[in-house]
């Protein structure tokens, strides 16, 4: 009866000193890691966008400076037909400017959800930059390898009411704490993206993907490729980009 006992309390020890892995608390503290390699006070980036449609593709290069999740201003460079095309993001306010038309539009409630220039991303998408950790309440679900990669398989349920995703999974790299792998759903639980994310660099003191392909469920074609060609973090920035008089400059 007293080797019972110790036995109990032997297992009961193991327990509470080492919680099982789906505690939510490792959940959370996965999130943040994650959120630390992904998010900044600002950062300058050049990215290209390869839109893959039913019968050919087409690539969009622009150049983004973004200051925490509240700021970002975005110039479209090429082609000829999307250069200067610009995007001015300020708090949860979104303008695009067209050289074309030298107008300056404001994009707010269902148009949001339009894709931009006919990729697999909406504007919500493009605007969405606060950490997962502020978004969502994590919980942890097991662990897999994934393309050779030990990783966390993670689900989140939206903490605040205004998201465009109410759920999402993700695959992080257990060493380098990045997703790899991503799929967000609706309220009503319907799968409506998917997004596979690779080239993983270290970019300073964090782990970057330069890499990363969506689709979008809901339509046909093969995706879109979205790649990271230079990116700095922690930079200044001067102010006066984050004003919509620079959007007609």
């Amino acid at each position: 009866m007293k080797a019972l006992q110790s036995l109990s309390w032997q297992f009961l020890s193991v327990f509470f000193l080492f919680p099982l892995p789906g505690s939510a608390q490792d959940a959370a503290s996965i999130l943040r890691k994650v959120d630390q390699n992904l998010n900044s006070k600002n950062r300058v980036m050049e990215s290209e966008m390869i839109i893959h449609g039913r019968r050919n593709s087409r690539t969009i290069v622009s150049k983004t400076w973004a200051v925490g999740d509240q700021q970002a201003f975005t110039e479209y460079l090429s082609p000829a037909r999307e250069a200067g095309t610009k995007m001015l993001k300020l708090e949860d306010q979104l303008w695009i400017y067209s050289p074309s038309t030298d107008r300056i539009i404001q994009i707010s409630g269902h148009m949001l959800r339009q894709s931009v220039m006919g990729s697999d991303l909406s504007y919500e998408d493009m605007m969405e930059d606060r950490s997962l950790s502020e978004l969502y309440v994590a919980r942890l679900e097991g662990r897999e390898v994934l393309d050779g990669r030990e990783v966390y398989v993670i689900v989140l349920e939206a903490r605040v009411e205004e998201i465009a995703y109410q759920k999402q999974k993700l695959w992080v790299d257990a060493e380098r704490f990045v997703p790899l792998r991503q799929e967000m759903f609706a309220r009503s639980g319907q799968l409506l993206k998917e997004v596979v994310l690779s080239d993983v660099r270290k970019a300073g003191d964090r782990w970057f993907p330069s890499t990363m392909v969506y689709r979008d469920v809901l339509k046909d074609g093969k995706g879109t490729e979205f790649r990271i060609r230079e990116i700095s973090f922690d930079v200044e920035i001067p102010g006066h980009i984050f004003t919509k008089a620079s959007l007609r400059k």
